[in-house]
């Protein structure tokens, strides 16, 4: 990494999304892990905790080797190439340090930046495991999340992104199509939620699904996941503000309305539905809230985030309680239901409430062709994450295979994958 010592970046922003940084990577590591292996049976639990581990290390080093410069570099501008990846100047996160690249944030050091979107690599991935958990080998989830992170994120996150992205619109404002992502709405929520959708699908339902009940070995272990998660959500989307600033407090404000609501609406429609609110719907409600506002955090007003969290607590449940039992689908921990929907809903609702009062730059884009590119971003994003993610399944199960014999699945994935038991009877 080459240090330089001008221009000057400014001393608290970089503070601030150091600080974000490690409250990101708090999200996978302990926080999702809590989250997904609560919501486990008990011989689980432990194959859980590998993967959120193993994926984090994993999606940090190719970030740091190559990722960064596919997605953020610029030496590619031109040619299919181009439109997929950004460049490879930065490979090995050459040419960073403490000077700021002015065209993502003027006063952040650009190894600072590279370093908080890290870790958004390395939690997207994780977070598709939840579909599929309990059924998929340890060695087809690395190399499926391996491939899917090259194929899918990078490009996405590239194309909204890059300064020489597609869709970018604050970055890039020659673009002619301009999408809106303040934190992740389309990049993270959405290529991991439909991704989701379509490998447990192709993977197959649990041993057992819809024959016998798979109840969570421990909502203690899901309650404080999802307290971690949503703490580890300021860092995700306050700090994407990448800056100390007016605009981090009002995505700080918008996250906790957001959640706050999508939370309570949860809790309501399942009254209504079922007549009791569950402890699972209240940590669902949450995290389906947090990830709905993430790609409006930094864009809209309070009252508008009320409105997301409305409409993601409502939506969420009903996918995930009348829309997957009607396909009978085994979205085994609701990733397409809370991030796949969450994530479409919240990107729609940010090109329809995006307000130039909260965020000038976000403003900017208000009726420059926003919600037209805003669509084509989300088509784009939709398409790719399918057909890459099928393509990619059908590779692994060819080679390596994507799922334990019927025993070793029986037996439970951290016996089978990883020789261990989550808790000693002893």
């Amino acid at each position: 990494m080459l240090i330089s010592a001008a221009p000057s970046p400014n001393a608290a922003d970089n503070v601030w999304v150091l600080v974000s940084t490690a409250l990101v990577l708090m999200m996978c590591i302990p926080g999702l892990f809590l989250f997904y292996g609560g919501l486990v049976r008990g011989k689980n639990v432990l194959s859980i905790a590998a993967q959120c581990l193993a994926l984090t290390a994993m999606g940090i080093l190719m970030w740091w080797a190559f990722g960064y410069s596919l997605v953020f570099g610029r030496n590619f501008s031109g040619g299919l190439l181009g439109h997929a990846f950004g460049g490879s100047e930065h490979f090995g996160f050459a040419g960073l340090g403490l000077a700021p690249d002015a065209a993502y944030a003027a006063g952040l050091s650009s190894a600072v930046f590279a370093l908080f979107q890290a870790m958004f690599a390395a939690i997207t991935p994780a977070l598709i495991i939840g579909a599929v958990a309990e059924r998929m080998k340890f060695s087809a989830v690395l190399l499926f999340s391996f491939l899917w992170t090259i194929l899918v994120y990078y490009p996405v996150a590239h194309a909204v992104w890059g300064a020489t992205g597609d869709f970018a619109g604050i970055a890039n404002g020659a673009s002619a199509f301009k999408a809106a992502d303040f934190a992740g709405g389309i990049v993270v929520h959405m290529t991991s939620g439909w991704s989701a959708l379509l490998l447990c699908v192709l993977v197959g339902p649990r041993v057992g699904f819809g024959k016998r009940a798979m109840p969570p070995h421990s909502m203690v272990l899901c309650v404080i996941g999802t307290g971690l998660l949503w703490a580890g959500w300021y860092g995700f989307n306050a700090g994407s503000a990448l800056a100390a600033d007016g605009v981090a407090l009002q995505a700080f404000l918008t996250t906790t309305l957001g959640a706050s609501a999508a939370t309570l609406t949860w809790a309501a429609v399942e009254k209504l539905h079922r007549g009791k609110i569950s402890v699972l719907g209240l940590c669902s409600g949450a995290i389906a809230g947090l990830a709905t506002v993430t790609n409006a955090a930094g864009f809209v007003t309070g009252a508008s985030a009320l409105v997301i969290g409305l409409l993601a607590g409502a939506v969420s449940y009903w996918a995930c309680s009348v829309l997957k039992p009607k396909f009978g689908y085994d979205d085994a921990l609701d990733t397409f239901g809370v991030h796949g929907v969450g994530g479409t809903i919240g990107a729609l609702a940010t090109a329809l409430l995006m307000d130039g009062a909260v965020n000038e730059a976000g403003g900017k884009l208000i009726g420059n062709g926003l919600l037209s590119g805003q669509l084509a971003a989300m088509l784009l994003c939709v398409v790719l994450s399918l057909v890459m993610t099928w393509i990619i399944a059908k590779i692994v199960a060819a080679t390596i295979g994507l799922r334990p014999t019927e025993e070793a699945e029986a037996q439970g994935l951290d016996i089978a994958d990883h020789g261990e038991e989550g808790y000693n009877p002893n």
